[in-house]
């Protein structure tokens, strides 16, 4: 690009937006990139304080930042997004469907690294709805050299950075554990909770018993519940170290892979999640879920729901923004719980 003075620009195309900003009313553009200047364009440019403008040159090295953001852009579009036009050198992915939000941040942190290139996105991890923002895409420099965004290609290899996960209608299955349940001694305030969750999402409660604290039994009623088709067990009660709270033993005993029974998360530092062969979760809940307004059951439930599987370090790194506020008024998702990076 070249620099010039404006007065003396009539024929000259614009490599970039010109932007006009009236406070409570607008800004946009008033001349778009590509614009050839006219001389009625003069005193417009110079309302906006643009004594000099940048002129393109062709340059087979360089990238103007439309045509670099577009390249962010297909690096980062995975399916169920739209994209927007460029606009002042920027082009934003909206989502196209409801769903879980996931962004690799490994390689999203590697292409901003680079510098001159921007990838700014929502917090990973958290269910998103049709039309939602989800990132926006920029380079610093008005232009900016091929090679560099070849480097940027290379860093975020062959498949998107982002993904949208739909979340399917799911069939889920609850155990109720607890002599004190089981006897009727109280009632079973857990699973009106449960339900509520799970309908948010659109999935159902499709079936329930309520146990005793007996391994045996429990067991038992997850493995019939999972040979009936059901897409998830939820165990509640008896996760505590309290010697009659057998609920880890009889999820154990299902022969499930328990990637762990614990997480930094408060409410919920006694959360066990395990998959079954078959790649279908079975949780212990504790009994915060219940009461708390948000617990590490709310972190983790999209990825389940998802049937996206979720590791023992991604449970360990909940510990960067697991502590729970208790704010008199919740915001979730629209604060910093569960938002570590």
């Amino acid at each position: 690009m070249k620099l010039m003075k404006t007065t003396e620009a009539v024929g000259q195309m614009l490599c970039h937006d010109i932007t006009q900003i009236i406070p409570g009313i607008t800004k946009d553009a008033v001349f778009r990139k590509g614009h050839i200047i006219r001389e009625e364009d003069i005193p417009v440019l110079l309302s906006v304080g643009k004594e000099h403008v940048y002129i393109w040159e062709q340059n087979e090295n360089m990238l103007h930042e439309n045509d670099a953001a577009a390249i962010l852009r297909d690096l980062c579009m995975g399916e169920h997004m739209k994209a927007s036009q460029p606009k002042e050198g920027k082009i934003e992915l909206t989502a196209a469907c409801d769903g879980l939000f996931l962004a690799d941040l490994p390689r999203l942190r590697a292409i901003n690294g680079m510098g001159r290139m921007m990838i700014a996105t929502r917090p990973s991890g958290f269910m998103v709805k049709a039309g939602d923002k989800l990132c926006g895409t920029r380079i610093i420099p008005l232009t900016i050299e091929k090679e560099a965004m070849e480097q940027a290609r290379a860093l975020a290899g062959d498949t998107s950075i982002l993904r949208l996960l739909p979340i399917p209608a799911r069939r889920v299955g609850i155990v109720t554990t607890g002599s004190e349940v089981f006897k009727g001694r109280i009632q079973d305030q857990f699973t009106p909770v449960l339900v509520q969750k799970l309908a948010e999402y659109g999935s159902t409660m499709a079936a329930h018993v309520t146990l005793d604290d007996n391994a045996q039994e429990i067991t038992a009623a997850i493995q019939k519940m999972l040979s009936d088709g059901l897409d998830m067990v939820l165990c509640t009660g008896g996760m505590s170290v309290d010697p009659d709270d057998r609920t880890p033993l009889a999820i154990r005993n299902t022969g499930a892979r328990v990637v762990s029974y614990g997480a930094p998360v408060l409410p919920g530092a006694m959360f066990l999640l395990s998959y079954m062969q078959d790649g279908r979760p079975v949780c212990g809940l504790p009994g915060c879920v219940m009461y708390a307004k948000r617990t590490v059951f709310d972190l983790v439930l999209p990825y389940l729901l998802a049937g996206e599987p979720v590791a023992a370090g991604q449970l360990a790194g909940l510990g960067n923004g697991g502590l729970c506020l208790n704010c008199p008024e919740c915001h979730f998702p629209n604060c910093g719980f569960g938002k570590g990076v």
